[in-house]
């Protein structure tokens, strides 16, 4: 049923199973009208932020100041707007608007690996098979599908307007390549968008998705119907889906319209920060306006946030600034727009890190190791009753104390935003029938 050829484009808009990613744009034919919708009757839409390589919720989210020397870490806590609520002082703005946020202290799984635990955080479900080594559990047509690409499955649209879009690079360090990041089993022609250039570049451009100066969207179509006549394809070649799907983005043009990020005023560019976390969650919120329903925001590459040597020092240097900064102006727009209660904001990570402070062989500045037993997320918008922290670890942040929630519960959570019910009939490549998700939605999220 599903196809495995590739159809390259340079620049930046990856088509179908384009590069060695296999990573690009959803090709659907059929659409049906978005279910998920707000008491606005706005569509649904979801941005997921990524931490990929493992925040530490215990210089973060879940301090533990009474700790001892060698667990509390160099970070103190600060007061939020919400009364009882603290978190780390390199996050102030996150403090000043805490009553947006939940702040989730009990998730936790078994998963210790950099891959395998990203896959989870992608997809909300574990890896189809259990491999070996890291070279086993690299992107593959057999993982489960990230999310925008379920969505696609379930609900194809043809409106010229990817269902899912992963920004501004994908998860890759040397010959490994994450898990997660695609379609897997269900095909390429439901990969997401892949973004490759840094929103924050003078040179970022998304020009290959606008028309030619002159030239109307009827020209357009014209050339597709003279296409269509003189190669003519079954519908369900795979060519023909993707070239269909790049003629509904050209004709549409919302989202070459999005991808104009210079055409934010500076001053509005500048509240994000002008840097590429910043930059990213910008063109996050352009996406979602544009009607994109899951944007994947990847803040730095996988090993950004794997603080194992010089954890406070890499947290306050710019990682936690950056973030901090971002995420505010994210959230000031959405609200200002009223875009909030349909937008549903997860800043997500694989897993937390060590309690316990260690220095790795052959270094002398410290750090933490990885740690899945318990670690926190942060949720906003979507309807989520903010101005909460849910769940509670040890004293010392190493294991949970309260209800644990599971990366499998975060993606159902993600699908039952969307309408979408997670025990949703799916198909592998051998026709198989699978269940979407094996989680519960977290609906305590958004209730009072």
């Amino acid at each position: 049923m599903y196809s495995h050829s590739s159809l390259h484009r340079r620049e930046f808009l990856q088509v179908g199973a384009s590069s060695f990613l296999g990573l690009g744009l959803p090709a659907v034919l059929a659409g049906r009208e978005l279910r998920g919708k707000s008491s606005g009757d706005s569509p649904r839409s979801v941005i997921l932020v990524v931490l990929a390589g493992g925040l530490s919720h215990i210089d973060t989210l879940d301090m533990k100041p009474e700790a001892p020397p060698e667990v509390r870490g160099e970070f103190r806590p600060i007061a939020t707007a919400v009364p009882g609520i603290q978190i780390c002082e390199h996050l102030p703005r996150l403090a000043e608007r805490m009553k947006h946020w939940v702040i989730v202290r009990s998730m936790s799984h078994n998963e210790y690996g950099h891959l395998p635990g990203t896959h989870r955080l992608l997809t909300g479900a574990k890896m189809p098979l259990q491999r070996s080594t890291d070279l086993d559990n690299i992107l593959s047509r057999r993982d489960w599908p990230c999310y925008g690409a379920g969505l696609s499955f379930v609900r194809p649209r043809h409106d010229g307007v990817p269902h899912g879009v992963t920004l501004p690079h994908a998860l890759i360090e040397g010959p490994l390549i994450w898990p997660g990041q695609h379609a897997g089993f269900l095909g390429p022609s439901h990969d997401p968008l892949l973004v490759t250039q840094d929103p924050n570049s003078p040179h970022f451009r998304m020009e290959i998705l606008a028309l030619a100066e002159g030239l109307a969207p009827e020209r357009v179509a014209a050339r597709q119907r003279l296409l269509d006549q003189i190669s003519p394809s079954s519908a369900e070649d795979p060519f023909r889906q993707h070239r269909q799907t790049a003629f509904d983005m050209l004709v549409s043009g919302r989202i070459a319209e999005a991808f104009r990020i210079n055409r934010e005023p500076e001053r509005v560019r500048e509240r994000y920060g002008r840097n590429q976390f910043g930059q990213s969650l910008l063109l996050s919120r352009r996406l979602v306006q544009a009607g994109v329903s899951i944007v994947q925001a990847n803040m730095g590459i996988v090993q950004s946030w794997d603080t194992h040597v010089d954890n406070w020092g890499r947290l306050k240097g710019h990682l936690l600034p950056w973030l901090d900064q971002g995420l505010a102006a994210l959230i000031d727009d959405l609200h200002a727009e009223g875009r909030l209660d349909d937008t549903l904001v997860i800043v997500g990570t694989e897993f937390g890190r060590t309690p316990r402070i260690s220095t790795l062989p052959g270094q002398t500045i410290p750090g933490r190791d990885h740690w899945a037993a318990v670690y926190s997320i942060l949720v906003a918008g979507g309807g989520v009753r903010g101005g909460r922290a849910i769940g509670q670890s040890d004293r010392t942040g190493a294991y949970p104390l309260t209800t644990t929630y599971t990366p499998f519960d975060l993606g159902a959570t993600v699908y039952d935003f969307l309408g979408v019910p997670p025990d949703t009939e799916i198909r592998d490549a051998l026709n198989r029938p699978l269940m979407l998700n094996s989680g519960q939605p977290m609906r305590f999220l958004f209730q009072g």
